[in-house]
């Protein structure tokens, strides 16, 4: 029982840096792709700063599935808000920028009226939700998540 347990933790350990290396690249692309700046950064999850309204947020999943989100401050984002959130979906699902910003849309459009909603595309969810935090106000929330049906 010992050996499988040390066997498993050897194996988990040996695929940290992988993993590592893996959301580094996405990282990485993401930031090419919005010219977001990283502001945090672990071995599977990274906070970016895209204005002084707006904030990405990274999650890398393993081996494959990974998600990326913008924040911003504010009941109705600029289109602006949509190119970015556009960008770092392609980053990470290489689905087309305009699909992506469209779908976004879409879900911003019908999270106002009911606090939350998806768009299901080929390989990936955007989601978005619309709400009024006590200490922030108005925020505008949405995410391109992956899943594995990719059809």
């Amino acid at each position: 029982m010992r050996a499988a347990t040390l066997l498993a933790l050897a194996a988990l350990g040996a695929s940290l840096p992988a993993r590592a290396d893996e959301c580094g690249t996405l990282i990485a692309r993401v930031a090419a792709e919005t010219g977001a700046a990283v502001e945090r950064q672990s071995t599977d999850y990274a906070s970016f700063t895209a204005g002084p309204d707006t904030t990405l947020t990274l999650a890398c999943g393993a081996p494959a599935l990974s998600s990326v989100g913008a924040q911003f401050r504010g009941a109705s984002p600029p289109e602006t808000y949509y190119d970015l959130f556009a960008k770092a979906g392609h980053a990470v699902t290489g689905i087309d920028t305009a699909v992506i910003a469209e779908a976004a849309h879409r879900a911003q459009a019908t999270a106002t009226r009911m606090r939350h909603s998806n768009v299901d595309l080929g390989g990936a969810r955007v989601t978005c939700s619309a709400m009024n935090a006590p200490d922030k106000g108005p925020l505008t929330l949405c995410a391109v998540i992956e899943h594995s049906d990719r059809s």
